[in-house]
């Protein structure tokens, strides 16, 4: 970093004026340089040196913020790596966030990931304050349903625990039995299944998840026509022409993505157990299915190991910027608040799902087994 010559005062990030902020004006100085250095070096592989002084400054007032105002980040997986590595506090899947947000002891929260993450943390935390960047940042799963949705089903079939996938609103946790992850699915179908005396789970909202953990369980399953626009778009000829120009690449895929991709691929599971996958197995080469920003996160932390890169990009992940999460801290924006009789119902299908034993180590989705017959509700 000492011998590249850096022209600092042309780079700013110039914030916008607050009623009750002063406007403060962000260079890539000195100061900001020598409290940045050592988290370049951490992303030096997967961000590019002449991008660097655009997104240090905003670093060092975002980590001098979280300082002054008791506040943390949680950054899920699919956030870029200037956040996940040089910003982000605690970091994970939907499932280790969920955990981690329960047992938080700053006062703000911001959740660098979308809607449904941050109503998760202020489920569990209502006493915090929780702030999302842009409020924009949604989830076409999470869309898919609605709480309305859940309590029809529920009616229809009374007898059938439902089991919600925790991407998903506060409203349609409440109307649910228990919720669960994709690192966790299995085990909570088989749980819920034993403890309401049934064959026969519903499983939502994510059908692509439902019929991968229809096949790794002898429990009958119902879903829901929803998907994640990311992962449904990968197909199994993809993963063949990978193979073709990759001779020996080992690919990873999320069991939120088509039966006949977890077949062809070499492991499914979620985005922690792909993390795990890498670390532990160090393959020559692999390739990660999922949202674009897994590779590069994963990557830091495995230098040896080479990533071919073919992503689909999560377009409301990418709402969230180093800008307006310090826009977040700065202004506090946007708080998020649940309806209490909502928050106190989603808070029990969540508790629910803490509190089944922590598996030793990620669940993985046994890719050999055959596929099974999955009815919509």
């Amino acid at each position: 970093m000492d011998d590249m010559n850096w022209t600092r005062p042309n780079w700013r990030c110039d914030t916008e004026q607050s009623d009750y902020s002063p406007e403060e004006t962000l260079v890539y100085d000195d100061d900001v340089k020598a409290d940045t250095d050592h988290l370049y070096e951490r992303v030096k592989d997967v961000i590019l040196p002449e991008e660097w002084p655009a997104h240090a400054p905003l670093i060092a007032a975002i980590n001098r913020l979280k300082k002054e105002r008791r506040a943390i980040i949680l950054a899920h997986n699919y956030m870029t790596p200037e956040i996940f590595n040089c910003v982000g506090d605690l970091s994970g899947d939907s499932l280790a966030l969920a955990r981690m947000a329960a047992d938080v002891e700053e006062d703000i929260i911001v959740q660098a990931g979308v809607h449904f993450m941050a109503e998760t943390a202020k489920i569990m935390c209502p006493d915090k304050t929780v702030l999302i960047p842009d409020m924009r940042a949604g989830c076409s799963l999470a869309e898919s349903i609605t709480g309305e949705d859940v309590a029809a089903i529920k009616a229809k079939y009374p007898d059938y625990p439902i089991v919600t996938y925790v991407n998903t609103s506060a409203a349609v946790k409440a109307e649910s039995d228990v919720c669960c992850t994709s690192g966790n699915a299995v085990q909570v179908t088989e749980w819920a299944a034993k403890e309401w005396g049934t064959d026969t789970v519903i499983l939502i909202p994510d059908e692509f998840l439902a019929r991968n953990v229809a096949a790794n369980t002898d429990v009958r399953i119902l879903t829901w026509k929803g998907a994640c626009e990311v992962h449904e778009r990968f197909t199994a000829e993809d993963v063949e022409v990978l193979r073709e120009g990759h001779p020996g690449v080992v690919v990873l895929t999320h069991p939120e993505s088509p039966v006949d991709v977890v077949k062809a691929a070499d492991y499914a599971g979620s985005t922690a157990g792909m993390a795990a996958y890498v670390k532990n197995k160090q393959p020559a080469k692999v390739v990660l299915l999922t949202e674009c920003s897994m590779s590069d996160n994963v990557a830091v932390e495995n230098p040896s190991v080479k990533f071919v890169r073919p992503c689909n990009l999560c377009p409301h992940m990418k709402r969230i910027t180093l800008r307006n999460i310090y826009d977040a801290l700065r202004y506090n924006r946007h708080e998020i608040e649940v309806d209490e009789t909502i928050a106190a119902r989603a808070r029990v299908s969540i508790q629910r799902m803490l509190d089944l034993p922590k598996p030793d180590s990620p669940a993985q989705f046994d890719k050999d087994r055959a596929p099974v017959d999955v009815e919509l509700v």
